[in-house]
């Protein structure tokens, strides 16, 4: 088996290997991986953190060796908390990493950072307040960064900002977590998940406070949420019908 480390800010991960293919998700700073397939031009990898999969470039990655990579992904990971962040290189060049970068591997690169991480499980108020830092991001289908997110990719890096791994689609997503029977049972940091007429999971979302939500649609924005769904004030109406609403942690973290 061979292994790859992202050694960029963010490589687009594609369905196929083309780089016309839809992109499907993003590997960021720091993202270890199986590399299942090579060629000349593409490789297929599976991201160790979610088991996801796809095509990228073979020229946007560091090649490792079975031996680095098992020590490498013992390490516990330092994500960045800042929107934006900069890596130093070993010849002074600037590298400008994303929030939720895994900074843990830099010094294997040897590269330095100096700006603030967080490598623990946090308390669940602590997801809205990643969350919120998200606001306005435009939405981008595979995207996982401030620069452009999609529904299920916003949710992933909020939960994984606070020390909780969940999969990449939101239809992925829904199979995590206990079933809540009512909307009054839930908390703020619950996931609410939305199907379309043939009742596939096609979005997801973050609970905040007083029957709102936080997700992207269009940008990163605040909704108000109620038994039927998302009701979206500009348009007035919903935009989103309701499935079900999941807890994947309780509000004391060490409970779960």
């Amino acid at each position: 088996m061979n292994y790859g480390l992202c050694n960029l800010n963010i490589v687009p991960l594609r369905i196929e290997d083309s780089d016309c293919s839809e992109m499907v998700s993003q590997v960021l700073y720091g993202d270890l991986f199986e590399v299942l397939e090579l060629s000349e031009k593409w490789c297929k990898v599976r991201l160790v953190d979610d088991q996801y999969e796809g095509w990228i470039d073979s020229k946007q990655y560091k090649k490792i060796s079975p031996s680095e990579f098992q020590e490498l992904s013992q390490k516990p990971p330092m994500l960045t908390t800042h929107l934006l962040d900069v890596i130093t290189t070993v010849t002074n060049m600037l590298l400008p990493i994303s929030i939720g970068s895994n900074t843990a591997i830099s010094k294997f690169l040897n590269h330095s950072f100096e700006g603030a991480t967080t490598s623990k499980k946090l308390n669940k108020p602590n997801l809205t307040e990643f969350a919120q830092m998200y606001l306005n991001s435009p939405y981008l289908w595979g995207g996982k960064t401030p620069f452009g997110i999609d529904c299920s990719g916003f949710t992933q890096m909020v939960y994984k900002l606070c020390g909780y791994q969940l999969l990449r689609d939101a239809s992925q997503q829904v199979t995590q977590g206990e079933v809540l029977s009512f909307i009054e049972e839930s908390e703020a940091g619950d996931l609410a998940f939305f199907d379309n007429e043939e009742g596939e999971i096609i979005h997801v979302g973050i609970l905040l406070d007083h029957n709102h939500i936080i997700h992207a649609h269009g940008k990163v924005r605040i909704d108000q949420l109620d038994h039927s769904g998302i009701f979206n004030i500009e348009k007035q109406k919903h935009t989103h019908k309701l499935r079900v609403i999941k807890k994947q942690i309780n509000k004391n973290l060490h409970d779960r």
